[in-house]
């Protein structure tokens, strides 16, 4: 028997579930005008709480978006916002309670795929969810590193003011679309606190916009931390990027020729970077662009199994067959065939035998099905599938997230 109920969150219940959701991260109590600003993106809408009495004790929460997926598609999206256990109640059943009825309630309204950003890996893969895109941090030094002569020159770069960067940058990144498989919509509760907060009239990031012919298409968020000592007074800053986005090379070549020209830096920083990004190639350099880590960035879990593999392209080659495991979404349980000509539910033999886990490391193309079988993670039935599935699930561009959440 358990001493909490999982219910959604009413309305008047939405700080005390913030405040205990800063708490289980070790961050700071909201402030009372710091809720007033940005408390509108914490609405009561898809949020699940573990609660002792009327005393919240655990939390997880969503919003609604799309997410692209490879071929082009827009797929609808649960992404998890927000997930944390208060510290005295950890380890009694409370995650696993409010996991399985948030997947449920995504279930129940014809959610396809969820998606989060886990602050520790090891939590998610037993509740399905599996790791699906990779981002690199990159770190360029400065005024050493700059862009060999062939790089083209195109546009205009402008630095907007923090009403603008408030204004501006949500009908750009609208503007610019989903352009790569794992990029996901930002709606409207997403931009109080991840973005205004940083480059609005309190916040100390910097925007930047490209403009080419066809107007904008591309810009960068940035801050900078001073690394000046005693013992090292002329040390520059550190130039932090907190996002660049550009829907073509012209643009994105653009951005970085801006950032290699910005004065008193000693070197730029950038986490969660594409890991197939170019930079290397665009440098007189290419050591000058140092990739410091490669960690793993969205994590991805199929709710309906039979739609979200309908809903990407596959590249050609002969169809293979996949029996998928889903304990906590046992309807997923079955075999799917998949070939160039989509993907459907079947009674055929399985060539490959993986959990829904494993599934949504494999969906967007960041693992290849031959690296999984040899970590273990996929049992290969028929030998040769497993080559077959590389061909069916690889993408071009590695996939790629960008938005934190």
């Amino acid at each position: 028997m358990t001493d909490f109920d999982v219910r959604p969150v009413a309305e008047d219940e939405r700080r005390a579930t913030f405040d205990l959701l800063g708490r289980s991260l070790h961050t700071n109590r909201v402030s009372d005008e710091n809720w007033s600003r940005y408390g509108e993106s914490w609405p009561a809408t898809h949020k699940f709480g573990a609660f002792d009495g009327a005393t919240p004790i655990g939390i997880a929460s969503s919003y609604d978006t799309q997410i692209a997926v490879p071929g082009g598609g827009v797929l609808a999206l649960g992404a998890v916002d927000g997930v944390g256990v208060r510290a005295d109640r950890t380890r009694r059943g409370v995650l696993t309670a409010m996991m399985a009825a948030q997947l449920e309630d995504f279930a129940a309204r014809g959610i396809p795929v969820a998606a989060l950003h886990a602050s520790e890996p090891t939590i998610y893969g037993r509740f399905g969810y599996g790791s699906a895109t990779l981002g690199k941090t990159v770190w360029v030094p400065r005024p050493r590193a700059r862009l060999h002569d062939r790089v083209p020159v195109s546009g205009d770069i402008r630095l907007l003011t923090p009403e603008e960067a408030v204004r501006e940058v949500p009908v750009l990144y609208r503007r610019l679309g989903l352009h790569r498989a794992g990029m996901v919509g930002r709606p409207s509760v997403w931009w109080p606190i991840a973005h205004d907060r940083l480059v609005g009239p309190h916040g100390s990031h910097v925007v930047a916009v490209h403009s080419g012919p066809d107007g904008d298409d591309g810009y960068v968020v940035y801050d900078t931390v001073d690394r000046r000592t005693m013992e090292s007074p002329d040390e520059g800053a550190v130039l932090k990027i907190r996002e660049l986005n550009a829907v073509d090379p012209a643009a994105h070549a653009a951005l970085w020729r801006f950032l290699l020209s910005v004065d008193l830096v000693s070197g730029i920083r950038g986490r969660y970077r594409p890991v197939d990004e170019p930079l290397a190639p665009m440098l007189t350099d290419h050591r000058d662009a140092q990739t410091r880590d490669v960690e793993d960035d969205l994590w991805l879990r199929p709710v309906d199994v039979a739609a979200a593999l309908a809903a990407r392209s596959y590249r050609a080659a002969d169809p293979v067959v996949l029996a998928v495991r889903d304990r906590m979404l046992p309807a997923n349980t079955g075999h799917y065939e998949v070939g160039p000509d989509g993907a459907r539910r079947t009674d055929a033999a399985a060539d490959l035998a993986l959990d829904v886990d494993t599934l949504g490391m494999l969906y967007l193309g960041q693992w290849s099905a031959t690296a999984l079988a040899h970590a273990g993670r996929v049992e290969v039935v028929h030998p040769g599938a497993e080559a077959r599935a590389d061909e069916l699930f690889t993408t071009i561009a590695a996939p790629w997230c960008g938005t934190y959440f």
